[in-house]
């Protein structure tokens, strides 16, 4: 067996190469290149291979690479990784040597490899997320022009029927005038954008089964579930709701010692997009129950834990329902239906 530290970087990678008694049997230092990585397995070949890698930015080619090429891939948890980031001399070449190293004695941190199907469903949700938020600052840029120019609001949306239509008629001098212009242009061409991400999000999700038992909870919509499936996707990873909620950063820090236990804020490590989208669905949350169990938090810690707390009790009735058939006990589905067309927001209701 033959055991392969890379260091991936956008341009060069550096790779330490292993034996089984931890000899080793090559150094190298080549462009991050599919051609060059394919070669230095060549040249190991026929002795079986396995690469360990940590999960850094733009790692999904590589994991692709090493499936196509039949090798057995391990991707690091960079944060867990506490030989790495714990040694006195850190450059390269040691962080590959310390991969290899860590897999020939079987204590690298695994993170999970998502396949390709569940990374793309993945960015399908996020960039629909990134061009809603690119969206509200383009439009905060608007409610600004007008409100540097004087102009008055009609009612409480600007971006509405009637509010569009005196912004479009809005004639203001010079350069104000062309700014307004272009962010309106590039408002209604997100909004073309944004539109053709719920369709695609409505296609791919509409008829899946988990999205179906996600759907009875209170204030999980199209796009709510459609976000959680995509970034939990094999519930089975996780063996109870506690882990999963700690992987989505919600789940408080701990220092004991001894009979002392003190408690922080929450992790805030794992998937933020799932973390995000939990809080969100519980912003506007009207379900009696569940604002029942908000209210005491809400009148001892305040209202921003209280919302942390929720989205946490959230996420719990999520995992339910992805783990049994009939989804979580206390909203189960009640009859076989698919989800509505329409993409919802994460309030339950259809979004702009």
């Amino acid at each position: 067996m033959v055991y392969i530290g890379v260091d991936l970087h956008r341009k060069v990678s550096q790779l330490a190469v292993l034996d089984e008694t931890g000899a080793t049997l090559a150094r190298h230092r080549i462009p991050s290149e599919r051609a060059e990585f394919l070669r230095v397995f060549g040249e190991l070949e026929p002795a079986p291979i396995e690469v360990a890698f940590e999960a850094t930015y733009g790692w999904g080619w590589f994991a692709d690479l090493l499936a196509d090429a039949g090798v057995a891939a391990h991707m690091a948890h960079p944060l867990a990784t506490k030989a790495i980031g714990a040694g006195r001399v850190k450059n390269d070449a040691i962080d590959a040597a310390t991969l290899a190293h860590l897999l020939r004695t079987s204590l690298l941190p695994e993170a999970w490899i998502a396949p390709p199907e569940v990374r793309e469903a993945r960015r399908l949700v996020r960039m629909r997320v990134a061009l809603v938020r690119i969206r509200s600052r383009l439009k905060a840029q608007v409610h600004a022009v007008c409100a540097d120019a004087g102009v008055a609001v009609p009612g409480s949306d600007l971006f509405g029927r009637a509010g569009r239509t005196m912004l479009d008629d809005l004639a203001l001098p010079g350069v104000t005038g062309r700014r307004l212009a272009a962010h309106l242009r590039l408002i209604d061409t997100l909004g073309a954008e944004i539109t053709d991400a719920d369709r695609e999000i409505s296609r791919l999700f509409r008829h899946d089964p988990r999205v179906e038992r996600l759907l009875p909870i209170p204030g999980v919509g199209l796009l709510t579930a459609a976000t959680v499936v995509a970034e939990v996707w094999d519930v089975g990873r996780f063996p109870s709701a506690d882990k999963l909620c700690s992987w989505a950063g919600l789940t408080p820090t701990e220092r004991s010692s001894a009979d002392h236990t003190r408690r922080g804020h929450i992790s805030k490590q794992g998937s933020r997009w799932l973390r995000w989208i939990m809080v969100e669905a519980v912003s506007h949350l009207a379900d009696p129950g569940l604002r029942a169990f908000a209210a005491p938090i809400e009148a001892r810690r305040g209202r921003k834990i209280a919302r942390i707390a929720l989205a946490r009790r959230m996420l719990t009735l999520c995992y339910y329902a992805l783990r049994d058939s009939t989804g979580c006990r206390a909203y189960p589905v009640l009859r076989p239906t698919s989800p509505a067309v329409t993409v919802r927001s994460p309030y339950g209701m259809a979004s702009s």
